[in-house]
């Protein structure tokens, strides 16, 4: 049974962090620190379906609460459909630039007469030995998130987020600062995360985002961020050994 959905929708703070190396032993590790999510990326990596399933297996194993998410690599309902068989917690999609998109990705991921998920036993129905018990409870633990991280998706947020069956946003500060022709720049970023925010909290809809940097983490509480990704493995694993190597080369000199 799913936790996070009803943590997420209600508002609660929740932490994750974000997976795009695609060995189970980092899947797992993460979760074992106690993060409430891990967001396995399948967008901007070589991970296929099966390395998917086999992170979310690894962080099922872990001690704790921790639930998967996939960041799929598109709204494509066929792909939405198998991801969420695997028996990940939820989705989440980038680049959603409309109310129309949000609907498609809302009816991919629900399973009739809410949508147009199609039924098979799998990973996530115990293959198929719960599949009637999952059938009537998946619509309402899913979680759904959609990425605003453009400046089309800016400008329709308010009409994406009277989406029924989208739970959450989720700004993206990497692309939508390139997208407004200031890559980086996120500092230039509040006025169009103000909008974003807005829009959210006055659909009731959860807003969330990614602290690329430690300092952000903060910054992005104060702005009215409602959970956060406090990071990324790789990036861990980068400032480690770069930290190790600088105070060795410091040492010896």
């Amino acid at each position: 049974m799913s936790q996070l959905a009803d943590a997420v929708r209600a508002g609660d703070r929740t932490v994750g962090s974000w997976i795009s190396i695609g060995h189970p032993a980092v899947a797992e590790m993460s979760a074992e620190l106690g993060f409430d999510f891990v967001v396995i990326d399948a967008e901007h990596t070589a991970m296929s379906l099966e390395t998917v399933e086999s992170l979310a297996r690894a962080v099922d194993a872990a001690s704790g609460d921790t639930e998967p998410l996939v960041r799929v690599a598109d709204d494509d309902p066929a792909r939405l459909k198998r991801v969420l068989d695997t028996g990940v917690s939820g989705v989440i999609v980038p680049m959603v630039e409309t109310a129309d998109q949000a609907l498609t990705i809302a009816d991919a991921t629900r399973y009739p007469p809410d949508g147009i998920r199609g039924v098979a036993g799998a990973r996530a129905s115990r293959y198929g030995l719960d599949l009637s018990e999952y059938f009537e409870r998946a619509n309402d633990e899913r979680l759904v998130v959609v990425q605003i991280e453009s400046s089309t998706g800016v400008e329709n947020v308010a009409d994406i987020a009277t989406v029924a069956g989208i739970d959450a946003l989720f700004v993206g500060p990497a692309d939508l600062s390139a997208s407004l022709g200031r890559f980086g720049d996120t500092d230039s970023l509040d006025t169009e995360i103000s909008s974003v925010l807005a829009a959210g909290h006055e659909a009731d809809v959860p807003v969330g985002t990614i602290a690329l940097e430690s300092e952000d983490v903060e910054r992005w509480a104060d702005a009215g961020f409602d959970f956060q990704v406090v990071g990324i493995d790789a990036d861990y694993l980068l400032s480690g050994a770069t930290n190790a190597k600088e105070r060795y080369e410091d040492a010896i000199r």
